[in-house]
């Protein structure tokens, strides 16, 4: 008997069909080494082959899973991948569908911190220029950790201890497991908008290297970066490092002591006020005994002290220089009047008139003065000016002495 044949995709659905009804395929763990990893920009999707010494199988994760995984994934990485085996219709290809991604051991799991710190310091994430100093007295401040465990209660108690006066808003997340990262990133989201903030604290207390894995994802890491105010991470103990702690203005090694470095010590600040306010007390007592003196010596000498007696001084003083200045006024004024009378006598000693007075006559033709019989002609009209009057005569006879 013969079988009716069926097309290429009819066979591929078939195969996917028998692949997916299979309980073990459909939820299976493999692990083994990353190869050709490449990351679709684009769609976020991730393409790579998981490998072993022996055999390989082509592998995607899809960008809703991708972007939960909390390190960064490179060739060469020993991993455990966790999904379904399917086959892709279009190109009959058998391949590992990924939803979980995990290092192969702790010692994976620190390459693959170092390799994300190396990638986020490059782009400049940790760069000391970047950071920025936390405010002296915060009004209010974020902290975002568990609603349970001796972290929350220390940074509570320090702060009110401290520094009563601040506010704390707590933001319950999720610090430890698979959805954690996505809970911080997403609390953070919805406190960035908030302009009564002015310091984020994120963290927890300590645990394992897996325990604070959380705070080693890149997305967090990049979400801090963003941060409108600044950020103190306080994961883990002294000893602790994470991602966060890097990318972060300010690191604590303890979420006690995220706590002191929030807010200032209310005692401390007491007490500088007091010794500030003393200070302040004796400044202006002293300015106010200098200021005292100062008006007393002013109103012990004229004319505060003795009005009366500075008046009648400088009513003296105005009298004589009055009198000398009327004295001097003369002098200049008889000095003028003699300058005047001789300069007049002067005058007058040179006037023609005194000559015409003693018996001379200034003779004139047509307004022209005659000096001499040179200046004369015969039958000129000419006037005579004599002390007492005019005589018009004409030339009737010139006799020069020359």
């Amino acid at each position: 008997m013969e079988n009716t044949p069926i097309t290429v995709k009819q066979l591929n659905i078939y195969a996917k069909s028998l692949i997916e009804s299979n309980d073990l395929l459909a939820n299976v763990s493999v692990c083994g080494e990353i190869s050709n990893f490449k990351n679709h920009y684009s769609s976020g999707h991730w393409y790579f082959t998981l490998k072993d010494s022996d055999a390989q199988i082509r592998c995607v994760m899809f960008r809703s899973y991708a972007s939960q995984v909390a390190f960064a994934v490179s060739d060469g990485m020993q991993v455990i991948l966790k999904g379904r085996v399917s086959i892709y219709e279009r190109d009959g290809q058998y391949q590992l569908y990924a939803e979980e991604i995990h290092p192969l051991g702790e010692g994976d799991l620190s390459v693959a911190f170092n390799r994300l710190k190396e990638k986020l310091e490059k782009e400049g994430l940790f760069a000391p220029e970047n950071k920025r100093p936390l405010k002296r007295y915060p009004r209010k401040i974020a902290v975002l950790t568990a609603n349970t465990g001796a972290a929350v209660h220390d940074i509570l108690n320090i702060t009110a201890k401290r520094f009563p006066i601040c506010e704390i808003l707590l933001c319950p997340v999720t610090v430890q497991g698979e959805n954690a990262a996505k809970s911080m990133t997403d609390m953070l989201e919805q406190v960035y908008p908030r302009n009564d903030i002015d310091t984020i604290i994120i963290g927890r207390g300590g645990g394992s290297l897996e325990d604070l894995w959380a705070f080693n994802d890149e997305n967090l890491a990049r979400k801090i970066y963003e941060s409108p105010v600044p950020v103190i991470s306080a994961v883990g103990h002294e000893t602790d490092f994470t991602i966060c702690d890097f990318v972060a203005d300010v690191r604590a090694s303890t979420p006690s002591h995220a706590a002191e470095l929030a807010v200032p010590d209310g005692s401390s600040l007491s007490a500088f006020l007091a010794d500030y306010q003393r200070k302040l007390a004796s400044s202006l007592s002293a300015k106010y005994e200098l200021s005292r003196a100062k008006y007393e010596l002013a109103i012990s000498k004229p004319p505060l002290g003795n009005p009366a007696g500075y008046f009648d001084g400088m009513a003296l003083k105005i009298d004589s220089l009055t009198e000398k200045l009327h004295t001097y006024g003369n002098s200049v004024i008889s000095a003028y009047e003699r300058r005047l009378s001789d300069s007049a006598a002067r005058l007058d000693a040179l006037s023609p008139l005194k000559t015409i007075a003693r018996g001379y006559a200034a003779v004139t033709s047509d307004g022209k003065r005659i000096k001499g019989v040179l200046d004369l002609e015969d039958d000129m009209d000419i006037s005579l000016r004599f002390i007492d009057g005019d005589a018009d005569c004409k030339v009737t006879a010139i006799r020069s002495k020359q």
